[in-house]
């Protein structure tokens, strides 16, 4: 049973992991000062790195845009994985046994080292056969592709290979690599008979079909040869690593235009997405022999970030009688999205492959742009099995079409569609369809092609849901203004949180009392400081943890704030130029307290009369003596 990761393991997990190494797999980062890296962003475009790594305290923060995070929100993001999925990624990089709440389980480490092996074995297998596509024997499938208009440079790209003609050509070189037949039984690339295993594709084309992550996790197989008594594709059955419910063609190279233009194209085959791609639709995506279904909504759900506020998934396919019952199909899972859905059809039944090849790369983005809304295309298609030129094929096309119009829960969407229905059926009465419409999803008859149903028309973003709070009341969250660079003050409040962020430890044993007893005249600064010593100076010692609770305690609008402070690079190249410009720029901010606190003790002085009550003069006199030889010996020690 999964059940949620314990927090002390996720801390762990944090912690152990070098975040350098990390986004080292996606980044180049390069030297920016001591302990700091720096690189393009992979979250925007820009040509001078702001992207900014600081490991020691485990966190990154991007000047340019503004995205930061620690680890575990740079895989997610990167991999557009779960939180849960992150946490156990990088649990399974370091080696660590992750715990679970109320006796829930997860990936244990024997399940983790055999899933390695057959990513491993995937990947081997790759390269084998992309190898093979360069030999004589692949001279069919080179012909294959050459013939739908794609050279070598695009079958390197999508990483196209060939599977010789043989029954053990890939069953060897396995072998040599390693591999047990036990094992090599559980990747799916295996038939078995009489005599043992043998290679499932033989003498045909083969796609590898890749997670989000880019891990190759099974193949897609077209037949080539007319002896051949297999079926056209051929796609790697279901193993532990390839679901095909879960799993969609081009993913993990679509995957971050997805996200940055929230857009999702939804085509039927591999070579589908290969011509879009190529002609620049590059958020173009398969689904693997089964239709798009709930467990591809997730993962499109996650990439278009589908919270109300935008996006659109457009679903192309033939414009035969099987591409329209796959659109209606589409239309079943619709209203779990709040992205708007759309549905493009080609009337001559020509597939983007054939449109790129036939007409070129304008043809493939004038069928997405064709696209119309999925709602109207289900409720016309349903208006086309019957003559409505007639009053009874005008009144059987409303009785089929209002269950559709009916299925449709966002009640602005259905209203408008009445409306529209009204017109195609050319009703005198504009209330009727409405008053049916209504009728209907009160007694809850909702069916039709869409008893629940990809991408919602315009839907607009429901308050709250299931695991999300209410936001406050407006004007409950206090407002933090960006303080001025160039005031001397809020620059050295500035520097002195960005000391005691990323060198906590110059903060323990009784400098943390001064530190604790600071006041910052900065509101943002003072806030900032409000959640150090809310952490408390127990976390001082472990840099990643503490900015972690520190960024857990601050107020929301802040925590960029707070991750810019904790990876800025400090100006000092060796290791004892840190400490020392740490030290003074804490002294420097205690003798800015002892200033203040000596000008409100003067201030009570002088309001004073010695005369009436010269105990409290005499004690006052004492404290700013005090305070005087503070801020000297302050001065001393720096």
């Amino acid at each position: 049973m999964a059940g949620l990761i314990k927090r002390e393991d996720i801390d762990e997990v944090r912690q152990r992991t070098d975040i350098k190494e990390v986004v080292d797999g996606y980044v180049t980062l390069k030297g920016a000062g001591l302990g700091t890296f720096k690189g393009l962003c992979p979250f925007h475009d820009e040509r001078s790195p702001s992207f900014t790594v600081r490991p020691q305290v485990g966190r990154y923060h991007c000047f340019g845009c503004g995205e930061d995070g620690d680890v575990i929100a740079f895989v997610q993001k990167q991999d557009h994985s779960s939180f849960q999925e992150a946490v156990e990624k990088l649990a399974a990089r370091i080696g660590y046994e992750l715990r679970y709440e109320d006796g829930g389980t997860g990936p244990n480490r024997e399940e983790v080292g055999r899933r390695q092996r057959l990513l491993d074995a995937h990947k081997i297998a790759d390269e084998f056969f992309r190898a093979q596509l360069l030999t004589p024997g692949a001279a069919e499938a080179r012909t294959f592709l050459h013939g739908r208009g794609f050279d070598r440079a695009a079958a390197e790209q999508f990483g196209v290979g060939y599977a010789p003609q043989g029954w053990d050509a890939l069953l060897k070189h396995l072998r040599g690599r390693g591999f047990t037949d036990a094992e090599l039984k559980l990747t799916g690339m295996f038939s078995e008979g009489n005599r043992g295993i043998y290679d499932r594709f033989r003498g045909r084309l083969i796609w590898p079909i890749r997670d989000i992550a880019g891990d190759t996790i099974g193949f897609g197989a077209r037949k080539l040869y007319e002896d051949d008594q297999g079926p056209k594709y051929l796609n790697t059955p279901e193993t532990t690593l390839y679901k095909k419910s879960q799993v969609l063609y081009g993913i993990d190279l679509a995957k971050r235009n997805i996200a940055k233009d929230r857009q999702l194209v939804v085509v039927e085959g591999y070579t589908d997405v290969m011509a879009c791609h190529l002609a620049g639709i590059t958020t173009a995506v398969a689904t693997c022999g089964t239709a798009f279904g709930t467990e591809h909504i997730k993962i499109a759900r996650r990439l278009l970030s589908d919270d109300g506020t935008g996006g659109e998934v457009i679903f192309t396919f033939d414009g035969d009688a099987a591409g329209q019952k796959a659109a209606l199909r589409a239309f079943e899972e619709d209203q779990r999205f709040t992205a708007q859905t759309y549905v493009a059809v080609e009337p001559t039944g020509a597939d983007p492959c054939d449109l790129r090849q036939s007409k070129g790369d304008e043809a493939v983005h004038a069928l997405v742009q064709s696209r119309r809304p999925l709602f109207e295309f289900a409720i016309r298609t349903t208006l086309k099995q019957f003559n409505l030129d007639t009053v009874e094929g005008r009144v059987q096309g409303l009785k089929a079409s209002v269950p559709v119009v009916a299925a449709i829960r966002d009640a602005s969407t259905r209203t408008g569609y009445c409306q529209a229905l009204t017109g195609w059926l050319g009703m005198p009465d504009p209330n009727e369809v409405l008053r049916l419409v209504t009728a209907a999803v009160k007694r809850g008859d909702q069916g039709g092609p869409a008893a629940s149903g990809p991408g919602a028309a315009s839907r607009p973003a429901q308050p709250g849901g299931p695991g999300v709070a209410a936001g406050p009341p407006s004007g409950a969250v206090p407002s933090f203004h960006r303080p001025d660079p160039r005031d001397p003050v809020a620059s050295m409040e500035r520097q002195a949180l960005e000391v005691a962020l990323q060198e906590p430890a110059l903060l323990a044993g009784g400098v943390w009392e001064r530190f604790a007893a600071a006041r910052f005249a900065t509101p943002a600064f003072q806030a900032v400081h409000d959640a150090m010593r809310a952490t408390g100076p127990g976390l001082t010692v472990d840099p990643v943890r503490w900015v972690e609770h520190v960024m857990e305690e601050v107020p929301e609008p802040l925590r960029p704030l707070v991750s810019e402070l904790a990876v800025v690079p400090l100006p000092a190249n060796t290791e004892e130029a840190v400490q020392k410009y740490c030290r003074d720029i804490l002294s420097r901010l205690f003798e800015l307290q002892i200033t203040r606190v000596k000008a409100d003790k003067m201030g009570q002085l002088q309001r004073l009369d010695p005369a009436a009550d010269p105990e409290t003069y005499q004690r006052l006199n004492r404290e700013l003596m005090m305070l005087e030889m503070e801020r000297r010996a302050l001065r001393a020690d720096a």
